[in-house]
């Protein structure tokens, strides 16, 4: 009897995710204190669904792209919420989400034509500095969860300063102090898009090549 990769362990993580982000974009206009408990709630299980995937042997393309628009949809309908929040900045928050959408969908496009099995594995990045962003855990998660905290930041800011520290509240120091992470992680993901490109320029230079063999 074939496996139903659909009632895997990480993939019904997959799915809670999923049903907890749309609350969180449900109760983003109105409702901070909901609409963060839900947001973080669903970023803190994304933890679990690729340890889930390796301890049980449940790894599949479906559950890595499920993850991956999980991911990046959370991020694009909370930036859609702050260029309402923020009217000013909105062409920053828009340019922040087509770099986000398209690079990473242009990575993870090159990497299944290419037939690799990971767009995070070493043959995926040629570049050392990409090569060290996926393969180093610590870098990896500060990278991810500092970019989350700074656009959380300045939701959380919108309706209040948060716990006054010196004077100054929380959220308005998370929004200035993690604002670096913020454009590397940006420049990060250009990077990972023009490599990509490059990758996939390759791929129809070799299919013209056969194409024009065959065609002799």
């Amino acid at each position: 009897m074939a496996e139903n990769i659909f009632l895997f362990v990480p993939n019904l993580i997959g799915y809670g995710r999923i049903i907890l982000a749309l609350l969180s974009f449900y109760y983003m206009p109105t409702n901070y204190i909901m609409a963060a408990a839900m947001y973080i709630l669903s970023g803190f299980l994304d933890a679990f669904d690729g340890h889930a995937a390796r301890l049980l042997n449940q790894g599949t393309k479906f559950g890595a792209m499920l993850d991956m628009l999980t991911d990046r949809c959370g991020t694009m309908c909370l930036l859609v919420t702050l260029s309402h929040f923020y009217p000013q900045y909105m062409f920053l928050f828009q340019l922040s989400m087509t770099i986000d959408i398209s690079c990473h969908w242009l990575h993870l496009h090159t990497t299944v034509m290419a037939g690799r099995s990971s767009h995070k594995g070493e043959e995926a990045n040629h570049n050392p500095i990409l090569r060290i962003y996926y393969s180093s855990r610590p870098v990896l998660f500060i990278m991810c969860a500092g970019n989350e905290l700074f656009y959380s930041a300045l939701y959380l800011l919108h309706f209040t300063e948060g716990p006054i520290i010196a004077g100054v509240g929380l959220w308005r120091i998370m929004s200035f102090g993690l604002l670096p992470v913020g454009i590397l992680k940006s420049v990060l993901a250009l990077m990972q898009g023009y490599n990509a490109a490059l990758s996939l320029g390759e791929i129809d230079v070799c299919e013209r090549q056969e194409t024009s063999q065959k065609n002799k």
